[in-house]
């Protein structure tokens, strides 16, 4: 049985004031939703912040990025053994802002992913189709070719040390979601492309939701089969909403 998990992804935002504020709250909720495993992710400059505030609560914290390098003439990066300096148990790698902003392709990803993996931090891995690539009817091709990246560079049964976030582009931030049929979906066809290859691997992986899960929409989308939590962005930054989120994960 995959344990449900629940990661915020707080993007650039917060303060120093606030970020204190959001997690009293999830503090002060968070044993009504023990089941669930709960982490947020944080912008590097807080993350000692969060760490010395959630010390000894059941609240796991992580990054949104990481660099490929492990030192050096890399003006702006984050390596991997910084991370782990903070005691991150995660790092999100290749978000779709990631892929669409900063040019990060594929390859770099899996890249990516090798590295937290191999530091010990678990890579929670974003996989997902614009509109136009769903409009297009190739969300499939286009989510395989992510994961491929990822296989290619580490093997599959890697993937069982990550955790995959299937975020729909065009569901990000824009207020739509897909319907828990659409959702389910993308879930099941990449349990059942690992499955082809290595059953114990897809049955391990937790594959969560990022497309604009919120309060209101998380308990149907997370009652479908092979959704496992979600990966959420600006109901994160609500203590309320998120552990309304944590509670249907359970």
């Amino acid at each position: 049985m995959r344990r449900p998990l629940v990661a915020g992804n707080w993007k650039m935002n917060g303060s120093r004031a606030t970020i204190k504020a959001l997690l009293d709250g999830i503090k002060q909720g968070i044993g009504a939703v023990a089941k669930a495993e709960v982490v947020v992710c944080a912008p590097y400059i807080y993350l000692p912040d969060v760490a010395a505030q959630l010390a000894g609560s059941p609240v796991a914290w992580g990054a949104q990025n990481l660099s490929t390098e492990a030192s050096g003439a890399f003006t702006g990066e984050i390596a991997a053994s910084m991370l782990q300096d903070f005691q991150c148990r995660y790092v999100i790698v290749g978000h779709s802002e990631r892929r669409a902003l900063y040019g990060e392709s594929d390859a770099v990803v899996a890249k990516k992913f090798a590295v937290a993996r191999a530091a010990g931090l678990v890579p929670i891995l974003c996989v997902g189709e614009t509109l136009d690539e769903r409009e297009q009817g190739v969300t499939e091709q286009v989510v395989a070719r992510q994961l491929q990246a990822v296989i290619e560079l580490e093997g599959i049964a890697a993937l069982a040390d990550g955790v995959i976030a299937y975020e729909p582009v065009w569901a990000i931030g824009t207020g739509k979601t897909a319907s828990p049929e659409q959702a389910q979906d993308v879930h099941a066809f990449i349990r059942r492309s690992l499955a082809a290859v290595d059953g114990a691997v897809a049955d391990k992986v937790q594959i969560l939701y990022g497309g604009s899960m919120n309060a209101a929409n998380a308990a149907s989308l997370l009652a479908q089969a092979d959704i496992d939590g979600g990966l959420i962005g600006g109901a994160s930054l609500k203590a309320e909403d998120f552990l309304t989120i944590c509670r249907a994960a359970n």
